[in-house]
């Protein structure tokens, strides 16, 4: 806690349990001549009263600005003050912006719910992970997972996927196999809920959404991220995004064809595949 905190904290104590202010502060783990020092906030001759002031007069006039540009423009105004101190003398005097959550959306299904992939190219689950490069910039995963082969399909890695790109893979992955699947499993997220990739699933494809805060409900790729977390991204540093899309594409292929799968008998996805009879 800091130490105005602290200070609140054994003046509860005192009043509540009528302990000492030597007591108080031992329990609280308070120095007494902290305690009893006043802030120079709460003095007359408070240094930052002017600039108080000011911070108070700006957040009145831009409601929706929030501390990193009041810094600036204190700069701009010939204000001394590092942004470390801003930004607490804005939290001090009750300035943050409120952030207004989004509302969320839930996608509406085509097709009756609870789909069994009884077969291939029946049931494609989709979902997307994140990571990031050495620098902090981010990496986004596309993962595709046929339900029944459990193969991953596609191999979209870069900074951003839009639900256009989205669409564009789903193409290519239609192509390569040759089909189209019955239904497509998704989350509530935007790219998954945008008109473009209802647009591209048309007739052809049924979509089918789970229920928000429920990934359970969409169990095979929740299982191969947690694989693909588990064995890649948590092992590997990324120096570049081509380094990324060399060392994910490289596991997602030993993945189709050497790795065993408890599910399938120990044989991997394409082994599988390639004797289903399905």
């Amino acid at each position: 806690m800091s130490p105005a905190r602290r200070r609140a904290a054994v003046v509860h104590l005192r009043r509540v349990f009528d302990v000492s202010e030597r007591r108080a502060c031992r329990l609280v783990g308070q120095h007494r001549s902290t305690q009893r020092h006043t802030p120079p906030a709460q003095t007359p001759d408070d240094p930052d009263a002017g600039l108080r002031a000011w911070l108070r007069a700006y957040a009145g006039a831009h409601p929706r600005w929030g501390h990193r540009r009041a810094y600036h423009d204190a700069r701009g105004q010939g204000w001394v003050v590092n942004h470390k101190k801003l930004q607490r003398l804005w939290r001090e005097e009750g300035l943050r912006v409120h952030v207004r959550r989004r509302r969320k959306r839930v996608g509406s299904s085509t097709v009756p719910p609870v789909p069994t992939a009884t077969s291939a190219n029946v049931v494609w689950a989709i979902d997307f992970q994140f990571d990031s490069t050495t620098d902090g910039r981010p990496i986004k995963i596309l993962s595709v997972v046929d339900e029944h082969t459990r193969e991953t399909l596609g191999g979209l890695v870069e900074r951003s996927i839009t639900a256009e790109a989205l669409a564009a893979e789903l193409n290519h992955i239609v192509a390569a196999r040759g089909a189209s699947p019955a239904v497509l499993r998704l989350d509530n997220g935007p790219e998954m809920i945008a008109a473009a990739l209802a647009q591209w699933a048309g007739t052809q494809t049924g979509m089918l959404f789970i229920p928000p805060g429920e990934p359970w409900k969409n169990p095979f790729i929740e299982s191969f991220n947690s694989r693909l977390r588990d064995e890649c991204l948590n092992i590997n540093l990324f120096w570049s995004m081509t380094h990324a899309q060399v060392v994910i594409g490289d596991w997602k292929t030993e993945y189709n064809h050497d790795r065993p799968h408890s599910s399938l008998g120990y044989l991997s996805p394409v082994a599988y595949a390639a004797v289903c009879t399905h």
